[in-house]
C-alpha cells in the first residue's frame, strides 16, 4: 500500500515553534508544479502522484498537500530547479522574523519619540499651552474616576510638570534630542526590516548604551513598564550578539551568512525529503 509522503511523525526531543508553518499560515504554501501535465522521477522532491492523487510539497514548511491533477495543464512538467526561487526557511526565515519584530518595535519608538519631540518644541514656542495641558489631563482623570490631578511626586504627570518648568532653551534642547533619537530609531527600523548588517551593529550599540540609564532607573524606582522595557532591550542585545554573531563572535558574519544560505538551499530540501514508501 502506498504511503503518503511525509506521513511519518517526526521525532523531536522537545516542542519547537515551527516558524515555517506560521509563515505559510500567513502567506500560503509554496507549491511547485501544480499546473504540470505529468511528473518525472526527478520531481519526487517537489511532487508525487499516488492512486490518481497528486501530493505537492511546500518548499517552505515541507508539508505535503493532496490535489487532483490539473484538468487543463499549462506546462508539460514542473519547472527545473534553476527556474525555482526557493522561499526562506530555517535560520534565514527565523532571522527575518526576529529582525522584523525588532524593526516594528523600533518603529513604535520612532513614532512615540517623534511625537514627544514635536510636542516639546511646540511647548517651548508657546508657553500658553501649559494651562490647556492641565485642563485636558484633569478632564481625562475625571472621565476615568481618578479625580483631579494628583501631585504625588512621581509618575508621568509629575515628569511632565517638571518638564514644563524648564526654560525655553533647555526645552528646545530636549525636543531636539528626542527628535534625534527618534531618527536613530527610525534608521534602525528600516535597516533591520531589510536585514542590513550595519543595522544589527547600530541597534546593538544603541540598545546596549540605553541599558545603562534603564538599570539606574530600576535601582531607584521599579515599575512593570520599566522592567518590561529593560527585559525587551536585554533580549535584543543578547540575540544580536549571539545569534547574529556580531564582532566576530562564534565565527562572525561569514558563518552567519553560510548558515543562512545553507538553510535555504536544495541540499536542505533534499535532506527534508521523505523516502518513497510502498
Amino acid at each position: 500500500m502506498e504511503t503518503a509522503p511525509g506521513a511519518l511523525r517526526p521525532r523531536r526531543r522537545r516542542p519547537q515553534v515551527d516558524w515555517e508553518l506560521i509563515a505559510c499560515g500567513l502567506r500560503g504554501h509554496r507549491l511547485v508544479g501544480t499546473e504540470a501535465r505529468e511528473l518525472r522521477e526527478d520531481d519526487a522532491s517537489l511532487a508525487r502522484e499516488m492512486s490518481g492523487v497528486r501530493w505537492y510539497r511546500c518548499l517552505r514548511c515541507d508539508c505535503w498537500i493532496a490535489l487532483e491533477p490539473p484538468s487543463a495543464p499549462a506546462a508539460a512538467h514542473p519547472p527545473s530547479r534553476e527556474e525555482i526561487e526557493l522561499p526562506l526557511r530555517g535560520k534565514a526565515l527565523h532571522d527575518r522574523i526576529a529582525l522584523r519584530a525588532i524593526a516594528v518595535e523600533r518603529a513604535l519608538h520612532f513614532l512615540i519619540l517623534g511625537l514627544l519631540g514635536v510636542a516639546v518644541l511646540l511647548f517651548a514656542a508657546r508657553r500658553d499651552i501649559r494651562s490647556s495641558f492641565y485642563r485636558v489631563v484633569t478632564a481625562l482623570q475625571n472621565a476615568v474616576g481618578g479625580g483631579p490631578v494628583q501631585q504625588n511626586g512621581h509618575g508621568l504627570f509629575h515628569d511632565l510638570d517638571r518638564l514644563f518648568t524648564l526654560d525655553t532653551g533647555t526645552l528646545r534642547t530636549v525636543g531636539i534630542v528626542l527628535l534625534a533619537y527618534a531618527v536613530l530609531e527610525g534608521v534602525e527600523s528600516v535597516g533591520l526590516w531589510f536585514e542590513r548588517r550595519w543595522a544589527e551593529y547600530l541597534t546593538f550599540l544603541a540598545t546596549s548604551i540605553l541599558l545603562i540609564p534603564e538599570i539606574y532607573e530600576l535601582v531607584h524606582r521599579v515599575s512593570v513598564l520599566k522592567v518590561l522595557g529593560f527585559l525587551i532591550n536585554l533580549v535584543v542585545v543578547v540575540y544580536l550578539l549571539l545569534a547574529k554573531r556580531l564582532f566576530g563572535l562564534r565565527g562572525g558574519g561569514a558563518v552567519d551568512a553560510r548558515e543562512r544560505a545553507a538553510a535555504t538551499s536544495w541540499a536542505a530540501i533534499e535532506r527534508a525529503t521523505p523516502p518513497i514508501l510502498q
